[in-house]
């Protein structure tokens, strides 16, 4: 497949795409929706690269892949990553975009700014608020209806129920996004990573997208699949920064003309990325939180100013949220309006915190370990799963089974969760609600609250099937009851969030026992890790809290099974609690599979409000990053790798004979494509058809004779920018010279005609194109580009430094780094796929095997045998 910018020259034969060549008589080529005549990868995440066999199952690379450790692509995987195109983060600096900006009236403050960030951070807040609404319905009807089955002593028709409910309602969630929105599948960060990161990924920001994302996620969340909203909040989030921001939409087929100057990929990325972090500060009622996501996960420009307009962002979504929480539950007025109550505003709130003791960090680095290693088995059995079912995918031929296929897979999902949440807590036997009554740490049967003490079981742990009881009180002392409950059913009934908050809870060290954690453990990792790649509208954020805080509420119980139950609150062992211990375990590991550490740090705090164990939680998310980064790449990455969106990291990595690469000790005309194909300001229109016709460049470097008659480097145009320019005849000029300076008329063809994002009918480009090359009437026509010419665009020497230049692509956003040498005459080109570790690889091998080599020879120089002789 073409790359970036191939070189293409009028001599060039030309192979099509059927594989015929051919010099003087060309395939008649038709562009496509983005301007390029190669077609990007479909609008699904079903397709299955045949040479996947290339690599073993556990070859260091691709699913098992160190940090340190460049990603593998099989040729077929490079293919596809070189159909992606790429984006500019700023606009083109041209003389219309000037012109465009003179109009554009900016009060001194911005406050058309600060207005669409408010407006941004409230619609997200009412969307994570009528999202969470919906799941909360739609999970009460399921488990209260199956519980008053179960009560009855209904067991069949409670599974018969259960499991037609969720069925029906995964099945719906599926087809929606298996028939109607593929790219509305999964929780969307990869995509949204990769797009602020630059790639140009299909339908992710459509109405149509977000539609069936928010319905899709309501169902299958509500039905009981064991997934999270958090991940399809974050997309949701970049959905609607990306509509609110540009004033018009495709789908409704509108285009209001407010906020037009907003209309350029700089302020469109930024307002995503607002978004991004408003969902996720909508979710977890974490703004700072938010905020820190999109700065250290999703985004790769920012700015001190960004991070104020964000951070206000997340203000009004969270507030947004937690406004509408308090007047409403289920969507029934409640009478609280104004009123934020803590239990609804803070996801884990956690009432009584515990004395953080230095002893107490031997458990959190154990914890840490977990949470890496743990983190990193689920990261490779995901990838596992998700590779195994494209495999099987890929060999159904005819399209309708597949498409049943996708369908009936979830489905199994809810059939066995189901089954599972109904009978397994069937072999646990009932337990009664136990206290622990002063200073001997005496556990008390059957009660439900002494004074005496706090140490207790929940009141609204699940019955099950076990006895009813009653309740009575005890000479006004204490509360008693003759009640049980049933510990697994507490944890496999209704949402993860639900199963979170028991475990988080604090005083609560007899709650569950050894076999009901070590069995709900692998179950949830599992079943977790299997959801969370079908074709549904999913996220895994809040199930990485569940999985997490199991480990972590194990090991809490044996420090209370060696050390026993500390009730005295001045002891020095009163840090000895499960409670505690869950909630270390649940930041290890989600810090062991995001390998994020700032983010998951302020989340844990702004979910639980427990600032106590702040230390102890920094402490364990460190060290699950440390450990997972000696096994995997981090989990959205990895996607992004495995879905071949071309992804730069923050800083290039690349090992050599188990030593990292220096890249300070290499040049940019190293790694550049060269030669490079360039055009002159005054172009022929035949000669600009067929190079959009006949190549797949995404840019190319304009050049202009200097005084010596010599071209030289004078800005950049992109393929779209001029498929654009090209369709409007009026700009034409008929001349049998080249006249580089002659001023073109910027109101003939203005930026809002350039702020294209697609072309409408690409067929009748095409047609148009294919006209200005064959026609004899438009051989003598040329176009003045001045005016459209990118003249801020970049360009360094070719013995710039490769990791300056790296690190100069990816923080200003960069598509294209043209090369020059010392007389400014273009040599070469840089683009992301050439700074990707894979590329880098195969363009440095060379030069790294010379240096060894080299290396080898001084040593045997140097040493004392050489010496002797």
């Amino acid at each position: 497949m073409a790359s970036e910018n191939e070189v293409v020259t009028p001599e060039t034969i030309v192979i099509g795409e059927n594989g015929s060549s051919g010099n003087n008589l060309r395939k008649r080529k038709t562009l496509g929706i983005y301007g390029s005549n190669v077609d990007p990868p479909k609008d699904d995440d079903v397709f299955y690269v045949t040479d996947d066999h290339t690599y073993g199952a556990f070859a260091q690379g691709r699913d098992y892949e160190p940090i340190y450790i460049t990603h593998k692509y099989t040729a077929k995987e490079k293919e596809t990553l070189a159909t992606f195109e790429s984006l500019d983060y700023l606009p083109s600096n041209s003389e219309v975009y000037k012109q465009w900006l003179k109009r554009k009236r900016v009060s001194r403050l911005q406050m058309d700014r600060w207005f669409m960030m408010g407006l941004i951070g409230f619609c997200v807040g009412l969307v994570g608020f009528l999202l969470h609404q919906l799941i909360e319905i739609i999970s009460d009807v399921k488990w209260e209806t199956t519980s008053d089955l179960l009560a009855d002593n209904k067991q069949g028709l409670a599974w018969l129920f259960a499991v037609g409910f969720s069925v029906v309602f995964i099945v719906c969630s599926a087809a929606i996004v298996v028939f109607w929105r593929p790219s509305a599948a999964g929780s969307g960060i990869p995509e949204v990573t990769g797009f602020l990161n630059g790639t140009n990924v299909r339908h992710i920001f459509s109405l149509q997208t977000m539609f069936v994302k928010f319905l899709s996620c309501v169902m299958a969340i509500g039905c009981g699949m064991p997934v999270g909203p958090e991940g399809p909040m974050i997309h949701l989030g970049g959905l609607v920064g990306a509509g609110l921001s540009q004033t018009k939409s495709e789908t409704l087929r509108i285009k209001i003309p407010m906020f037009e100057r907003f209309r350029n990929s700089e302020d469109r990325r930024n307002f995503i990325s607002a978004g991004a972090a408003a969902g996720v500060a909508s979710a977890f009622g974490a703004p700072v939180g938010g905020l820190l996501f999109s700065m250290e996960e999703v985004s790769s420009y920012w700015t001190t100013t960004l991070s104020w307009q964000i951070f206000f962002c997340c203000m009004i979504s969270a507030f947004t949220t937690d406004l509408f929480n308090s007047a409403f539950r289920g969507f029934t007025y409640s009478g609280d309006f104004g009123q934020f109550k803590t239990e609804r505003y803070i996801l884990f709130n956690i009432n009584k915190g515990v004395d953080v003791n230095i002893l107490m960090f031997i458990p959190t680095v154990i914890i840490g370990i977990l949470g890496g290693t743990l983190g990193a088995l689920f990261t490779i059995i995901n990838l596992k799963i998700t590779r195994g079912r494209k495999k099987l995918l890929a060999r159904i031929k005819r399209n309708w089974i597949q498409k049943s296929v996708r369908l009936f897979e979830p489905a199994v999902i809810m059939v066995i969760v189901s089954t599972v949440s109904l009978f397994l807590p069937a072999a646990f036997p009932c337990s009664s609600y136990r206290c622990i009554e002063g200073d001997d740490r005496k556990v008390v049967e059957n009660c439900v609250n002494s004074t005496t003490s706090s140490f207790q079981v929940e009141s609204d742990v699940m019955q099950y099937t076990c006895p009813k009881g009653v309740d009575w009180n005890n000479n006004g002392t204490s509360y008693h009851t003759n009640r049980t409950y049933n510990e697994l059913a507490s944890l496999l009934y209704g949402t993860t969030e639900t199963a979170v908050r028991h475990l988080f809870s604090r005083t609560t060290h007899l709650q569950f026992g050894y076999a009901t954690l070590f069995t709900a453990l692998p179950y949830f990792f599992f079943m977790v890790c299997w959801s969370s790649g079908t074709s549904v509208s999913s996220g895994i954020l809040v199930p990485m809290l569940l999985i997490g805080s199991l480990y972590g509420r194990i090991i809490g119980l044996v420090m209370v099974s060696a050390f026993g139950v500390q009730t005295d609150k001045d002891s020095y062992w009163v840090w000895m609690d499960p409670g505690a211990f869950a909630l270390i375990g649940a930041a290890s590991f989600f810090g062991g599979v995001s390998r994020l550490t700032l983010a998951v740090t302020v989340i844990m705090m702004e979910l639980t409000n427990d600032v106590q164990v702040l230390l102890p939680v920094m402490v364990a998310v460190m060290v699950g990053k440390w450990s997972g980064d000696f096994f995997t790449h981090p989990i959205f990455h990895a996607h992004l790798e495995l879905k071949c969106i071309p992804f730069l990291d923050p800083e290039p990595r690349l090992v050599a004979e188990g030593k990292s690469v220096q890249f300070e000790l290499y040049q940019t005309q190293d790694v550049m494509t060269s030669p490079v194909r360039t055009i002159n300001i005054c172009e022929p229109i035949s000669v600009l058809s067929d190079l959009l016709l006949h190549s797949s460049n995404g840019g190319f470097p304009v050049v202009k004779n200097n005084s010596h008659g010599e071209p030289v480097f004078y800005g950049m145009i992109t393929r779209l920018e001029l498929t654009v320019l090209l369709m409007h005849e009026k700009i034409f000029i008929e001349t049998e010279e080249e006249i580089d300076d002659r001023e073109a008329d910027v109101t003939l063809v203005g930026y809002e005609k350039l702020m294209v994002d697609k072309l409408v009918n690409p067929q009748e480009v095409s047609h148009l194109l294919n006209q200005y090359i064959d026609e004899d009437r438009y051989k003598n026509l040329k176009i003045n580009l001045k005016p459209y010419i990118n003249t801020s665009a970049f360009s360094i020497p070719k013995s710039f430094s490769l990791q300056r230049a790296y690190i100069l692509f990816r923080t200003m956003g960069l598509r294209h780094l043209t090369v020059v040498d010392d007389e400014n005459h273009v040599v070469g080109i840089i683009t992301r796929k050439d700074l990707m570790g894979f590329n880098l690889n195969e363009k440095l091998s060379g030069l790294l095997f010379e240096e060894l080599e080299k290396n080898s020879r001084v040593a045997e120089m140097t040493s004392p045998a050489a010496a002797a002789i």
